[in-house]
Formats: C-alpha cells, sequence, structure tokens
C-alpha cells in the first residue's frame, strides 16, 4: 500500500487522460500562464535591446511584437490538450513517428533543462548581490523545491501558480506605478538610437521565449473537457501568456536604459526600494518564488520528454518510480551546470536563440499538421505503437524539421558563429522566420501523398482508437 504522500503524486505522465478524469478549467490558463513569465527571466529580456545599443522605445516595440509573434503559435498548441488528453511531445508522434519524435524531443529537453539553469543561475547570482546569500546552498535548495513541485506535478503546480499570481500582482503593480509616475528616479538614459541588429536580437528572444513554450503548453491543458472551446483556450493562454511579458519587457528595458541593470533581480531590489523601502527586497523573494515555481513546470516537461524518449526506444509503463527517478537525474544534471555558468545575461540571450532555431522548425511541423492537414483527428491509440499508422518513422515531418534547420544556418547569429547570409546583411538573424516557412511549406508539399481519408476511415470503423481506456 502506498504511503498518503506518494497518493498525492499526479498518476498521469505520458499516457491518456480520460474524460472522467478531467477537471480543469479554462479560467485558470491565462493566470497560470501569466504567472508563468512574471518573474525575472522576462524581466531580464528587456536588457538585450539596450545592451546591443538600442534606445528605450525602440527595445518595447521590439520586444512587444516578439511576444505577440511567439506567443500566438503558443496558444494554438494549447487546443491541442483538451482535444487529444495528452502531453504535447507524445502528439507528436503522428508528425515524425512513434520513434522518429527522438529527434525533436532533443531540442525540447534541451529548452527545459536549458531555462533551468540559466533561472538557477538568475536566481543565486541575484540573491548573492542582494543578501549575501551563499549561491551553492540557494541553488540547491531551489532545485529540490523545484523538483519536489514537479514530482507532485499538474495540480500543485497550477495551485501555486494561482497563490503566487495573487501574491506578486499587486507589488508589481505599485513598482510600476512608481517608475511611471516618478516615484524612481533613475540617471541619464544610456545612449541609443535603433539598428536591425538590436531590433531583431530583441525580437528573436521575445519572440523565442514563448514559442520555447510551445512544446509543453498542451501538458497543461490536457486536463480540460474535450468540449472546450478552441476560442476559449486560445485567447486565455494567448492574453496570460503575453500579458506579462508585455508589463515586464518594457520594465526590464527601462532599467538598463536608466539604471545600467545588468542582473534581473538586483534591478528589482534597487528599483523596488527605490520606491518604498524595502518593497524590493520583499519582490525580489516573491519573484525569486514564482521563477522557482516556473522550474518546476520546466522539471515536470523534462520529465514528460525523457519519459517519451525512453518510452520511444522501448516502451515503458510510466510508473511514480519512474517519474521521481527521471525528475532527479534532470535536477541534478541543471544544477550541476548552473554551478559552472556565470555570465546569465548572455547565457540567456544564446540559450534563447537556440531554442528558437530547434523549435521553430518543429512548430510549423506540429500545428500544420493539426490544423491543416490531420485537422485534430488522430489515432490516440496508434500514437503509443510503433507500428501503427503513424509508423516508427515517418519521413515527412523529419524532411521537413531537418530541412526548416539546415535553412536557417546560414541565417543564425550566434556568439560562436554567424551564417553567411546573416554576416551580409550586417548580422541581422531572420533565422527563426526562414525555419518556420521552410518547414511549413515543406511538410504541406510532402503531405499533399498522404491518405488522410484512410486514417480518418480507420478511427471511425474503430472508435476505441481515438478514445483509448486507460
Amino acid at each position: 500500500m502506498e504511503s498518503p504522500a506518494a497518493a498525492r503524486i499526479e498518476k498521469r505522465s505520458i499516457d491518456y487522460v480520460p474524460e472522467n478524469e478531467r477537471h480543469g478549467k479554462v479560467s485558470h490558463q491565462g493566470p497560470f500562464w501569466f504567472v508563468g513569465n512574471f518573474q525575472p527571466f522576462t524581466l531580464a529580456l528587456g536588457f538585450v535591446g539596450p545592451s546591443l545599443g538600442l534606445s528605450l522605445w525602440w527595445s518595447i516595440v521590439a520586444g512587444i511584437a516578439g511576444i505577440a509573434f511567439g506567443t500566438l503559435f503558443m496558444a494554438f498548441h494549447a487546443t491541442q490538450g483538451p482535444v487529444l488528453g495528452l502531453p504535447q511531445m507524445i502528439q507528436s508522434r503522428a508528425q515524425f513517428g512513434f520513434r522518429g519524435v527522438l529527434l525533436p524531443l532533443i531540442g525540447t529537453l534541451f529548452t527545459f533543462v536549458g531555462f533551468n539553469v540559466v533561472d538557477v543561475v538568475i536566481i543565486k547570482s541575484g540573491l548573492q548581490s542582494i543578501f549575501g546569500w551563499n549561491p551553492v546552498v540557494v541553488a540547491a535548495a531551489i532545485t529540490v523545491i523545484a523538483a519536489l513541485l514537479a514530482i507532485f506535478g499538474h495540480d500543485l503546480l497550477h495551485k501555486s501558480f494561482r497563490v503566487l499570481f495573487w501574491i506578486s500582482l499587486p507589488l508589481w503593480i505599485i513598482l510600476t506605478v512608481s517608475v511611471l509616475f516618478g516615484g524612481v528616479t533613475g540617471g541619464p538614459a544610456a545612449p541609443g538610437g535603433f539598428s536591425w541588429v538590436g531590433f531583431l536580437a530583441q525580437f528573436g528572444v521575445a519572440a523565442s521565449y514563448n514559442i520555447t513554450y510551445a512544446p509543453y503548453v498542451s501538458d497543461y491543458s490536457r486536463y480540460l473537457p474535450r468540449d472546450t472551446k478552441p476560442t476559449a483556450i486560445i485567447a486565455s493562454v494567448f492574453v496570460g501568456a503575453a500579458g506579462s511579458p508585455a508589463w515586464l519587457i518594457p520594465l526590464g528595458a527601462w532599467m538598463a536604459t536608466y539604471l545600467g541593470a545588468s542582473d534581473a533581480l538586483a534591478g528589482i531590489n534597487e528599483t523596488g526600494n527605490s520606491a518604498i523601502s524595502y518593497l524590493g527586497s520583499v519582490l525580489a523573494i516573491v519573484s525569486t518564488l514564482v521563477l522557482v515555481a516556473t522550474m518546476g513546470l520546466n522539471a515536470y516537461s523534462g520529465m514528460l520528454t525523457v519519459v517519451t524518449a525512453l518510452d520511444s526506444l522501448r516502451p515503458v509503463k510510466p510508473t511514480r518510480r519512474l517519474r521521481v527517478v527521471t525528475i532527479i537525474v534532470l535536477a541534478v544534471a541543471w544544477f550541476v551546470m548552473s554551478l559552472l555558468l556565470t555570465n546569465a545575461t548572455t547565457a540567456l540571450n544564446t540559450t534563447l536563440l537556440i531554442m528558437l532555431y530547434l523549435l521553430v522548425p518543429w512548430t510549423a511541423v506540429n500545428l500544420t499538421d493539426y490544423f491543416f492537414v490531420r485537422r485534430g483527428h488522430y489515432a490516440i491509440a496508434d500514437l503509443f505503437i510503433p507500428n501503427g499508422i503513424y509508423g516508427a518513422w515517418s519521413w515527412r515531418g523529419l524532411t521537413a524539421f531537418v530541412v526548416g534547420i539546415a535553412a536557417e544556418i546560414p541565417f543564425v547569429v550566434l556568439p560562436f558563429f554567424i551564417g553567411p547570409a546573416a554576416a551580409a546583411m550586417g548580422d541581422v538573424d531572420i533565422a527563426f522566420i526562414v525555419g518556420l516557412v521552410v518547414s511549413g511549406v515543406v511538410y504541406v508539399l510532402l503531405t499533399r501523398s498522404l491518405d488522410v481519408s484512410h486514417e480518418l476511415e480507420l478511427i471511425e470503423s474503430h472508435p476505441e482508437l481515438a478514445d483509448p481506456i486507460s
């Protein structure tokens, strides 16, 4: 008999969530994703433009435009959770094959671990700067908390985010009002103007921020009832996920421009304490808690990614034990890597761009298949067997994915490599746009020979394929 604590651990992971276990609410999606972005990592995005010589206003325009662009793709992925009742990357087997999905899984795992590495660096360096706390102890403590949130799973994560929403909202309102109406005064504005390099760099990291949520947004909408209206969930996720970055990126750009901030938590502390005594210190602690909760979200979806990968190699039973062991391994990995990393701003920019390059081709293939090729109709049971109608390796999805990444290479701009096409344009980065268009177009062309009608006939004649009992 399992202990009461073990019984509270979510029992579902990569398996299908039956209709009788669906208990989510659309009204919870907006606050959930709002809080997921209502933290220092988001604020630090606003540092990118000013660090490249972009003016405050151009940094704000580029940041908000990038967030709107990236969130649009993320929000459309959220519709797949209620319809399919599956984690996002399990559903991707329909486009890439039972084992072929391993290729995009590499990119998604890099995303989850990469986010947590940078999160730990932001927190440990920030709290050391503000309070003098031991960075190794801080890193260990927040890693343990994030891992526990991920272990207990979906419901605890949602509850934690709702509580943190109401705690952090009034604090950020006070800080923002103080900045807007002169309660906080900075130094002279850093010199800045407009450049395409700076504008597209700011746009790119902002766009990638929510596009990188795309591989796991359905992980947190799969407990919604199947009859959830697509427009309702798209709107809820979009407003929530875009609202907080549209608020904090401009605030971060202001801190970088007028305070010379390069550390998110230190910037929050300085700005808040200038407005009201101890406001900055309190907000720094609350922001840390939000960031730790977001680390739990990354760990949860990282676990789903690893278990999906293991199951693709050799079918596994998604037990609670496997869940715990996987999360512990991931926690040790991001903890060790975070101790080796010191420059959070550079790491943030580089990590987000690499995530964007890897995930844009995947999101193009996945959304094109869901909305234009198969139109939301999948044999769910066949997603769990290598010899089902989707096969072990789906050459169409894999080809579109690889071609999209290859098309990006001449256009990428990274600290260690600049593509020849980007160099010819003065280091302007449009790689993610190229990858998005190329992968989507290639997949549409390749699926013209796909007999989707046969799949539909099979699903209609065998309803258990579309709605397995588990």
